[in-house]
């Protein structure tokens, strides 16, 4: 059986992705850690009986914490400006922090993100436990976050449910994270799944929330980074996987977004990288997002300074999601990107931004005033 029909659940080889630590060399990424022994499982961040600050908590899945679990950790910190150490492990769990637990700060501490893992397998259409229905895509989220100035380092999120082991399934998205505060900051993350992986959205229509990840890995199939938000991604690891229940391509689309109409500034891709285990050209890059909830919108993507590998497919990069709402009429753009997926073959299918639009491209442009990326190098 071919590696991506593999359940992720298991344990991270300490072969994958070696010399990488964001990304894998090959095969979709395994929700898991890697056995090793950590006598001391909060490294550097102090631990329950030298606390770093009466505001940090420490959480170990072995009971060298305060708790073991992330969720009865987030749970406990009622109000603002609690930090969270994660020790090395797998938390196997869905977790929801509340707007009113503002400027959290979650923190892995080993330094490999593979070490440290947020996990659990809900998918849109996995029934309720109560019988009230299924999850839907929202609900089938990991983790939640809908607090503003929330901020994690080097830890996974994940969502293992996978199709494979379901063919009869419907509602096959399955998130790792929904992202909704303003000012929320992953550096060193890393967010598996397969159709609907990472969420970066709003709390509401009228919430032109702001995101940025740095130095993150994300990998998935359809429409695996999605969403309203404002959010930069800066030096970040897209990977596309090879789906087995598909002969042909397209195999699905990296980006999804859903840009409000009254937002100037929805995602921007800066010096990063997709990569794929998929044939060549079986990927697009984009699709527009226009919900029914929001008929308005006009989803805006800029790629920039970005490496495309050969996955994606440089004929027709882009592809409509409803043909009531095509892509062209949409803001996408691209701007100095690389590779084999990047080829312009027919202009009008790769919209490019001239060297005066591409100064109004970048993060202190979508950021403002919030500067996440002068800390946490």
């Amino acid at each position: 059986m071919h590696r991506s029909a593999l359940s992720r659940r298991g344990f991270l080889l300490t072969t994958a992705g070696a010399g990488a630590v964001l990304g894998l060399a090959a095969g979709p990424a395994v929700a898991g850690t890697r056995p090793r022994p950590h006598r001391r499982p909060f490294g550097r961040y102090g631990s329950p009986a030298a606390r770093r600050t009466p505001r940090t908590l420490y959480v170990d899945p072995h009971g060298r914490g305060d708790f073991t679990s992330v969720q009865a950790a987030v749970t406990a910190a009622e109000g603002p400006g609690w930090t969270l150490v994660l020790a090395p492990g797998t938390y196997r769990e869905t977790v929801s922090v509340d707007a009113d637990r503002t400027g959290a700060t979650w923190i892995g501490a080993a330094e490999d993100p593979r070490d440290t893992v947020i996990v659990y397998d809900n998918a849109a259409g996995t029934p309720k436990p109560d019988g009230s229905g299924t999850y839907g895509t929202s609900g089938s989220a990991t983790t939640t976050v809908r607090a503003d100035g929330f901020t994690a380092r080097r830890i996974t999120f994940a969502n293992d449910w996978l199709r494979a082991d379901n063919p009869d399934f419907t509602g096959t998205q399955a998130v790792a994270i929904k992202v909704q505060g303003d000012r929320s900051a992953f550096h060193h993350c890393r967010f598996l799944g397969h159709q609907d992986t990472l969420y970066a959205d709003t709390r509401d229509l009228g919430l032109f929330a702001r995101q940025y990840y740095a130095d993150c890995y994300v990998e998935g199939d359809v429409d695996f980074v999605f969403g309203r938000a404002t959010a930069v991604y800066e030096r970040c690891h897209f990977r596309t996987l090879l789906r087995t229940d598909l002969s042909g391509a397209p195999h699905g689309f990296v980006f999804a977004p859903s840009t409000a109409g009254a937002n100037p500034r929805g995602y921007l891709v800066t010096r990063g990288r997709i990569s794929s285990e998929a044939p060549d050209g079986y990927y697009k890059l984009a699709r527009p997002w226009v919900p029914s909830s929001d008929t308005t919108a006009r989803p805006m993507l800029t790629v920039r300074e970005t490496h495309l590998g050969a996955g994606i497919d440089a004929v027709q990069p882009y592809a409509n999601m409803r043909d009531a709402y095509p892509w062209q009429e949409q803001r996408f753009r691209e701007y100095r990107n690389t590779g084999p997926g990047a080829a312009v073959t027919v202009p009008e299918n790769r919209p490019r931004l001239s060297r005066a639009e591409a100064a109004s491209h970048t993060r202190e442009a979508y950021l403002g005033d919030w500067r996440p990326y002068d800390r946490h190098r």
